[in-house]
């Protein structure tokens, strides 16, 4: 395939991955911040019609978006033919409207711009909420690819008689999956958000759960202030020591070690963003979607 790989350095080992699962070569890209907070980037890399894969995985987004557009960018300067994204995690899909007079739709305009950047984008579980698909705010081509094979193998593999936990009614759906993969039973918590930061949950009766190993399942762990609430009901319900399982690990300061004073047992998350957590690999799930973008055109 004419294609190859670019990245920064946010992203090398991500990037460094999918270039052996792909068999993609990755260009090399030189990047810095001059003494005034701009940023410098080169590619050393020959871009001339080929296709261009960019692995950027967008946690801390506002660091990383300008960076990211100069890169595209500069391939494009170079000749390149295509220029797809590969962003294991898609920011901004939180703010899908207006709550109060005023707010900005930041989904829409972070979609804007990077759709006028990217020719087509592959991504892990976003957090679409109220969007029912990327399509309504992307205007690119763009795949979706799910974990939750991967987290139920791991949870199958690795926790004895799991008893899969949805922190709220919204994760639902999601768990369902992840509990039949697994071939585990589930339950959902109700959830009371009283802040950005302040959660009350409630849960069913789980006097019927006491010898299993309750597994607290989301797509993403920020403050983690919803699985914390989870986490102490359970624990205070007398059942086994909870599992926490992520799929995107942003945690805030202080995330993690809330979840452990909170009785936490262990603390997993997918590897579509490098953490010290990361136990489970998706990135091989991305490369169908990558080899049919890049077989493209």
């Amino acid at each position: 395939m004419n294609a190859l790989i670019l990245t920064l350095p946010h992203s090398a080992s991500l990037a460094a991955q999918l270039g052996v699962l792909t068999g993609l070569p990755l260009g090399v890209v030189e990047s810095r911040q001059f003494p005034d907070g701009e940023t410098y980037l080169r590619i050393d890399a020959d871009c001339a019609a080929k296709q261009i894969v960019i692995v950027c995985t967008l946690d801390r987004p506002d660091d990383k978006l300008l960076p990211l557009l100069f890169l595209a960018d500069g391939a494009r300067r170079l000749g390149a033919g295509r220029v797809g994204l590969v962003a294991p995690y898609l920011a901004y899909l939180r703010q899908d409207r207006p709550f109060r007079t005023g707010e900005a739709i930041t989904s829409q305009t972070f979609a804007g711009v990077l759709s006028r950047y990217m020719d087509w984008l592959v991504t892990v579980d976003p957090h679409l909420h109220r969007y029912r698909a990327l399509d309504q705010i992307y205007a690119v081509p763009n795949r979706i690819v799910h974990a939750a094979p991967a987290v139920a193998e791991w949870i199958a593999t690795h926790v004895d008689r799991p008893l899969l936990v949805g922190p709220d009614e919204e994760s639902k759906q999601w768990v369902a999956d992840v509990s039949s993969r697994a071939g585990a039973p589930y339950i959902v918590l109700k959830k009371t958000r009283r802040g950005d930061r302040a959660v009350d949950v409630s849960m069913p009766d789980v006097g019927a759960y006491r010898t299993e190993t309750p597994v607290v399942v989301d797509d993403i762990v920020s403050s983690a202030q919803t699985m914390v609430a989870a986490v102490r009901q359970l624990v205070a319900a007398r059942l086994r020591a909870p599992i926490c399982v992520g799929v995107h690990a942003l945690f805030s300061a202080q995330a993690e070690d809330a979840l452990r004073l909170a009785g936490a047992a262990q603390i997993v998350t997918t590897t579509s963003i490098p953490h010290a957590t990361n136990a489970i690999d998706v990135m091989p799930l991305l490369v169908p979607s990558i080899r049919e973008f890049v077989a493209i055109g």
